[in-house]
């Protein structure tokens, strides 16, 4: 299966957990349908990336990336790559590059898809589609910031930064709803 084919698998699958979810999931599959490239960042009107929000073994911290470009605290993840099996692939390996964490585990079922304006690496204004899954560090995990980020660290699932955006919102609910 292609990464844009799993995308849409993915997608056709989900059970959205609210109408507007929902909504989000069938304008992002109707974009994938015209966009065979809509999985790849040269996809200038907007492309799909694949986020994870690591909790600890215990369910109740999260680990969030302070983002250079945005200036604020994020779940971890970003671009495909051609070389990335399927969209989970892309988001645990996005999540074990920016977390330096070996052994995540990631639920496979999507928690929740986000889209938003962004001038990314092509340095012109485009959308990010972002599918957002769930992954689990193991006990004692040991973190180390990469050159992605400003500043990396564990935050209480119900004790998020001041500034957190709708997007990490709603997936640290999802995350606390599933009680990993």
């Amino acid at each position: 299966m292609t990464l844009h084919a799993s995308a849409v698998h993915v997608l056709t699958d989900w059970e959205a957990p609210d109408p507007a979810q929902d909504s989000l999931r069938h304008a992002v599959l109707a974009f994938l349908a015209a966009r065979p490239d809509g999985c790849l960042r040269t996809c200038v009107p907007g492309h799909v990336t694949g986020s994870a929000l690591v909790v600890d073994a215990e369910g109740t911290h999260a680990l969030l990336t302070l983002h250079p470009r945005f200036g604020r605290w994020l779940q971890l993840g970003g671009h495909c790559e051609e070389s990335d099996a399927d969209i989970v692939a892309a988001a645990l390996r996005e999540a074990t590059e920016e977390s330096g964490v070996d052994g995540l585990e990631i639920d496979p079922s999507m928690a929740a898809l986000h889209v938003h304006p962004v001038t990314c690496s092509l340095g012109v204004p485009t959308r990010h589609l972002d599918m957002q899954f769930i992954v689990r560090a193991p006990a004692g995990a040991e973190i180390a910031r990469s050159d992605e980020s400003l500043d990396l660290r564990w935050w209480p699932l119900d004790g998020l930064p001041e500034d957190t955006d709708f997007g990490l919102t709603q997936l640290a609910a999802a995350a606390s709803q599933r009680n990993l």
